[in-house]
């Protein structure tokens, strides 16, 4: 029987908060000017507990598994996409690929439970499959508890690998027809929001198809009503990649890393992770709010604030990515940008 064990997640500590909070408003610019970037640093420095921040080897995690709901009219497209792109993310075409090479961030591709048979040479494919797919959830449980709890720990243990040991912040993404599907029953359980306002177009869905794909949703969540616990929410309607993905989530606040999250999907894995550990909220960073409509609702009700709306629902890490810039700018402004003292620039007569 597998078993969970759900790791140590400190709280960052505030010790260095005034002396990081000083360098940021004592650099040649009026108090706050940089708004957003200047929390990001100030977070960013209390994960690091410094006042000079590093980025080290980001990575790309991507995580890819099919869903037994895909026997359902839930997706324009079949779920033999799922496999397609993750030889698309291997053979450096996707747009995860082409945003990842411009930040210089590797791209690691993990196969959490794709319907799919591999070459045993797929190249940098990380083989963690726990099952060609979940199950179809409007039936029965997606997974077993065994399941539930191995995708979770492997998540978790996959962080601990060696190759991550000079790594210092993660961006999480994800690959799987049907998962907004499944995300949208997570939030929902997670949340206590309605299925109405969490479920979009998903690949596309007109709107016809997304009528469809509610009323679906709607049959899956009563065949279970309303569920509080995470673990039972996620064997019951999760996907392996989420799961693993919370795992991972998991695992890189332990060891005291920040780590990017990325859009909807994303978001439900890491609501997985923070209701099985809330310290993990000290160590994410929000890219972008996403155009599936229910993102925004579920930001809101958290009251997280992304750092970007471009519209995007692609997935794949492709709005983490987007952001991942701005991320490194916030860390060198803090490091490099000049102080008054430093510059004999005259400072405000009046701090507020």
């Amino acid at each position: 029987m597998s078993v969970f064990s759900l790791p140590k997640i400190p709280p960052v500590t505030k010790v260095w908060r005034d002396q990081i909070q000083q360098k940021i408003d004592t650099k040649t610019k009026p108090l706050g000017s940089l708004g957003a970037l200047e929390s990001v640093a100030l977070q960013i420095s209390e994960i690091q507990n410094t006042t000079s921040p590093t980025l080290q080897n980001p990575k790309l995690i991507l995580f890819a598994g099919d869903h037994g709901i895909t026997e359902e009219p839930v997706s324009l497209y079949p779920k033999d996409v799922t496999w397609q792109m993750v030889f698309n993310f291997l053979n450096g075409g996707a747009c995860a690929n082409v945003f990842a090479k411009h930040s210089g961030i590797g791209v690691e591709v993990v196969d959490s439970g794709v319907d799919h048979d591999w070459d045993e040479n797929t190249k940098q494919l990380i083989q963690k499959k726990i099952r060609r797919g979940t199950s179809n959830f409007l039936k029965s449980p997606a997974m077993t508890k065994e399941e539930a709890f191995l995708s979770l720990q492997t998540g978790v243990d996959l962080i601990s690998e060696s190759k991550y040991q000079n790594t210092n912040v993660f961006l999480f993404g994800e690959m799987g027809i049907g998962n907004t599907s499944s995300a949208s029953l997570v939030l929902s359980h997670l949340t206590g929001i309605s299925l109405s306002k969490l479920v979009g177009k998903g690949t596309g869905l007109n709107p016809e198809g997304k009528n469809i794909k509610l009323q679906i949703l709607e049959n899956a969540y009563s065949r279970t009503g309303k569920l509080n616990d995470p673990i039972e929410i996620l064997l019951e309607f999760g996907g392996f990649e989420i799961g693993m993905m919370a795992g991972a989530m998991l695992g890189a606040a332990s060891k005291q890393n920040l780590f990017i999250v990325d859009g909807f999907i994303t978001t439900a894995a890491y609501l997985l992770a923070y209701h099985l550990s809330p310290n993990v909220k000290d160590y994410a960073i929000f890219s972008h709010v996403s155009d599936e409509e229910g993102h925004i609702v579920v930001l809101e009700h958290y009251q997280i604030k992304p750092l970007l709306k471009l519209n995007l629902r692609l997935g794949e890490g492709s709005g983490a990515l987007a952001a991942y810039p701005l991320i490194e700018l916030s860390v060198k402004f803090l490091n490099e940008m000049a102080s008054f003292a430093d510059a004999g620039v005259s400072d405000s007569d009046a701090k507020s």
